[in-house]
């Protein structure tokens, strides 16, 4: 039987009744586009198992919902699954989304499992059932900050001459060769998967690739003496290398992983199998799986230990191996810290994160105008020009052309106006899509990644995400998602996602302007009231208001 193949509509001219709808409707098909998916005939977009619907007859009824949809109605999707439409108002989300949300008690991934099995389900990572996924670039400029942070803390502000050991390159991980040349350093990254490996090659992710230990280390070598940046795809499994290395005395500069550890089962492949192999022991003895998979995260984390104990900077890249390390008796596996308390969180306190947009007429010509759109309204930031400059040089765009920068408090509500100014005056041919990561400022709890360590103690408590959700959707984002999950597994997160749509309108300047600047807003007001003196200052200067800081009686 031949494989489904979507590809999202381009061009100006809509098929639904209104903008905000033909853009829910483009990017849920450019989710499953096959340059951006991982495995789109499952409908699985990225990390796992994370899908953008349940299953295709519920895929086929969004989109045939979306054709229809009025402009003051909106789609109620319960994990990936249509499930009704409701008169609200022009200025409510079009389509409001909810993805594995399980009640606390049963929040594990049994009953996650035992549920998807019999169709009541579906796992939406972050963007992908939230319909904002844009390939890996989606990820890589937050790669590129944690690197540039890392680099700045550590190496004199280059990575020049700095090897970065790391794996995984799925849909998140394979952003990290890129990232890591663009910082000038050396990566060499070490994917199970010859297929993903030669993937990361054909999107220039990568510069090269071996299935040799000694000739990826050669090559690190030759490129730290000549001081050359230089990415490496090493095809290996990362509990059976990392040690091998151990014992070969290297020790990189700079230590982390994006292996889909996550999820035990569907994610990470355990040492002694091929990725066929895998396959056929998940279908034949789930089981068995899940406890060699747990096995090898423990011998891969020991090793991560080992190197790090020989110098290399570790950091966890928020994949929660240390957590199943840990449950699989390593103690002393978050003596490796995560990489949002030591280098992201004062971005955060900033209001800072990642912002993406994405040009629904399919027009590389339209993005690039708004390329340099982002240069002209911030001439002042060099980190961002020259970020935009990378991007523009090595980025390959994947569906429907998009592009990722970090703007902080002020900065997005801004730049989101001047979009929609020319959407209006005719300068883009169609409307532009406004979005972001989950992994933002105000929207995840996340205990093991974004929350953790929080200077208060708050890592667990996830009211934060569910305000952030209901504070954008009275706002008037274009659509909003609650989902479970994302990132860390089942049990480990809860996060909240919005975008938003620039089509030109004076409506959709005030929605813009109100969402843009509250969406991030809420994030500088978690870490005040956390007590982050960085976050209080930007309150202050936005006019954030805190009310328990009103008054004089409130201390930190």
């Amino acid at each position: 039987m031949t494989a489904r193949v979507v590809r999202a509509p381009r061009g100006s001219v809509k098929t639904c009744k209104g903008w905000i709808q033909e853009a829910a409707l483009r990017m849920l098909m450019n989710n499953l586009d096959p340059d951006v998916a991982e495995r789109p005939a499952d409908l699985v977009v990225y990390g796992g198992t994370g899908k953008a619907a349940r299953d295709w007859p519920s895929f086929d009824a969004i989109c045939r919902t979306l054709r229809t949809l009025g402009d003051d109605e909106t789609l109620l999707v319960q994990s990936g699954k249509p499930v009704g439409v409701f008169r609200t108002h022009v200025d409510a989300p079009r389509v409001l989304i909810a993805n594995a949300n399980l009640v606390a008690r049963y929040a594990t991934w049994d009953v996650f499992r035992d549920l998807e099995r019999r169709g009541l389900i579906m796992y939406g990572q972050m963007t992908a059932g939230s319909w904002i996924y844009i390939g890996t670039q989606g990820i890589l400029q937050g790669t590129y900050e944690t690197l540039a942070s890392v680099a700045a803390r550590h190496f004199g502000g280059s990575l020049r001459g700095r090897i970065l050991l790391t794996g995984g390159l799925g849909g998140m991980g394979g952003a990290q060769p890129l990232a890591a040349t663009m910082n000038e350093g050396i990566c060499l990254a070490l994917d199970v998967d010859p297929g993903r490996v030669q993937r990361r090659l054909d999107t220039r992710y990568l510069d090269r690739s071996t299935a040799s230990v000694d000739e990826a280390l050669a090559w690190c070598h030759d490129a730290k003496r000549r001081g050359t940046a230089l990415s490496i795809g090493l095809v290996g499994n990362c509990a059976e290398v990392l040690p091998g290395l151990v014992q070969r005395g290297f020790v990189p500069d700079v230590l982390t992983d994006q292996t889909s550890a996550h999820d035990t089962l569907n994610g990470y492949v355990p040492e002694g199998l091929t990725p066929g192999d895998a396959v056929e022991l998940r279908r034949r003895a789930p089981d068995e799986y899940q406890g060699r998979a747990r096995a090898s995260i423990a011998a891969h984390v020991r090793a991560m230990l080992d190197l790090q104990r020989r110098g290399a900077v570790a950091f966890d890249y928020g994949n929660n191996i240390r957590t199943e390390a840990r449950d699989a008796g390593v103690a002393d596996a978050f003596a490796i810290p995560g990489f949002v308390p030591e280098y992201i969180r004062p971005l955060f306190c900033e209001g800072k994160g990642p912002f993406r947009w994405v040009a629904l007429s399919g027009d590389a010509q339209d993005l690039h105008r708004t390329d340099r759109l982002v240069l002209e309204l911030f001439p002042d930031n060099a980190h961002l020009k020259r970020w935009i400059t990378l991007a523009q040089e090595r980025v390959a765009f994947q569906g429907l052309p998009a592009r990722i920068c970090w703007l902080g408090q002020g900065e997005r509500a801004r730049f989101g106006l001047a979009l929609n100014a020319l959407v209006k005056s005719g300068e883009l041919s169609a409307p532009i899509v406004i979005g972001r990561d989950h992994l933002d400022t105000g929207s995840v709890a996340s205990p093991f990644r974004e929350t953790e360590g929080m200077r208060d103690g708050s890592d667990a408590i996830a009211d934060w995400p569910i305000l952030n959700a209901l504070l954008n959707t009275a706002s008037g984002a274009s659509w909003v998602s609650f989902h479970h999950g994302g990132g860390v597994g089942i049990g480990n997160s809860l996060h909240a996602g919005q975008v938003i749509v620039a089509d030109g309108t004076d409506g959709a300047a005030r929605r813009l302007e109100r969402v843009l600047t509250n969406d991030p807003g809420i994030g500088v007001a978690r870490h005040a009231d956390a007590g982050y003196p960085e976050a209080l200052d930007a309150a202050r200067r936005h006019g954030i208001r805190l009310p328990m800081r009103e008054g004089g009686g409130a201390t930190d």
